[in-house]
């Protein structure tokens, strides 16, 4: 006989392990959540988990419907090494945006200013997908590696606000070669330049 309490493979059980996951996600964080916890919650088998997302990363990105996998661009990021990332960075954050991606890129922005959940997640999505992904091979200092990232996410989330939300002219309408040349030395200086300031 079929094991009772384990819900079987179909459109509704993808689902439900969305749901269980967005909960988990939020209220553990990535990290936290698992995928034997999230399992339990939808009534399935880890293994169909397993069998409809793969990885934890890849039922995160789905679970809040990110509009692109930072594990296929950040690559291209570090790949040079530290020197220069900040245009790197800059770069292909406008790509993203400035592609059909950055419509869905500009409702999970809206929707973290406006609903908690929304912002948690966005944030774990920002700390373990991106950050965390071009920051593990740039050998920076542990103790300041957190601050620069979350300097640097203040600055990007702020560009993405003023570009493409709210519009903010001439910024909005400038060409993409503009907006590297003037943000990515702030970002590069946030990667490699002091924290704090020598002086008394």
């Amino acid at each position: 006989m079929a094991r009772t309490g384990r819900r079987p493979g179909g459109a509704d059980t993808r689902e439900a392990i969305l749901t269980a996951a967005r909960q988990a996600f939020a209220e553990r964080g990535y990290d936290g959540a698992s995928i034997r916890h999230i399992a339990t919650s939808a009534g399935v088998d880890p293994a169909l988990v397993h069998h409809y997302f793969g990885a934890k990363d890849q039922l995160f990105l789905a679970a809040m419907e990110a509009p692109v996998d930072p594990a296929t661009l950040i690559p291209q990021v570090v790949a040079g090494g530290v020197d220069g990332m900040g245009e790197r960075l800059v770069r292909m954050f406008l790509s993203v945006w400035d592609s059909p991606a950055g419509r869905t890129a500009a409702a999970l922005l809206r929707s973290a200013v406006s609903h908690d959940w929304s912002a948690r997640m966005l944030r774990e999505f920002l700390t373990t997908q991106v950050l965390r992904r071009a920051m593990k091979d740039l050998q920076l200092d542990p103790a300041e590696a957190p601050l620069r990232a979350s300097l640097i996410a203040s600055q990007m989330m702020g560009l993405a606000m003023a570009r493409y939300i709210v519009r903010f002219e001439p910024l909005a309408s400038a060409a993409p070669e503009t907006v590297v040349a003037a943000i990515a030395p702030t970002i590069q200086r946030y990667l490699t330049g002091p924290l704090s300031s020598s002086g008394p």
